[in-house]
């Protein structure tokens, strides 16, 4: 059986294709927000915003920039797993 090449030199999945996401504006800036249901949350994450896991099987959401930084390509290198709650106390 032939190994897959690794995650970061498979070509990105398209960041807007499908799912239920908007448009969010904070005092940090524009962003991408995902909304990623129980069903489909199907490994754990580190949340960024209380360093706690979001464990698999947990509804939360997937969040990136809408314009990367200056020095990166895509909003796909910066995307984080917030729980729900977490984004929205967030700035």
């Amino acid at each position: 059986m032939a190994k897959r090449p690794s995650k970061h030199l498979r070509t990105p999945r398209p960041l807007l294709a499908g799912g239920a996401q908007r448009r969010v504006t904070k005092a940090a800036g524009s962003f991408i927000v995902r909304d990623v249901p129980a069903q489909r949350a199907e490994k754990e994450y580190r949340c960024p915003g209380c360093s706690q896991k979001v464990a698999a099987g947990t509804a939360h959401v997937v969040v990136w920039p809408d314009t990367p930084p200056v020095g990166v390509d895509t909003g796909l290198e910066l995307r984080r797993h917030w729980h729900s709650h977490c984004w929205a106390v967030s700035r």
